[in-house]
């Protein structure tokens, strides 16, 4: 079994000590949906939710996110991101919501936690905005599609 690096020999948490590694760009891309009613949809789409625009706020929400991941979970890093974007697309089943986010840094450490923290905060505040007219909403498939390092 792999060894944890979030674990000293105590198995007590710790923060991973990446003062040796080199600065590099990092990116990281992760995605997740949110299931609607097709009426929710339509309203979020013409701007009708009584709370305001719902895709336009989501997506300040993720940004806003992934730049404070450090003080969300414990043992990350905190890290001065470069870039985060945070896409919607609507298939046309018209029953979901899919939320995509790309996190960029020059730094010694991956960037994928603020890619995920983005998607999980853009999902709840559509969720929040949504609730009083959708009950049924699920937030799933939070993963992570690829992390790269130059």
């Amino acid at each position: 079994m792999t060894k944890l690096s979030h674990l000293n020999d105590k198995g007590e948490a710790r923060m991973v000590d990446v003062s040796t590694k080199s600065i590099q760009v990092r990116e990281a891309i992760a995605r997740g949906e949110i299931r609607l009613q097709a009426a929710t949809l339509k309203l979020i789409e013409s701007n009708s939710i009584a709370k305001g625009n719902v895709l336009g706020t989501a997506r300040l929400a993720g940004i806003m996110a992934a730049k404070r991941t450090a003080d969300l979970i414990p043992l990350c890093h905190p890290l001065s991101i470069s870039h985060c974007e945070v896409d919607f697309q609507i298939p046309p089943t018209g029953d979901k919501i899919t939320i995509t986010a790309t996190t960029r840094v020059a730094a010694q450490t991956g960037v994928e936690m603020e890619a995920l923290t983005a998607v999980s905060v853009a999902a709840l505040t559509i969720y929040d905005m949504c609730k009083a007219v959708d009950k049924a909403m699920e937030i799933s498939a939070i993963r992570l599609l690829s992390k790269t390092k130059k």
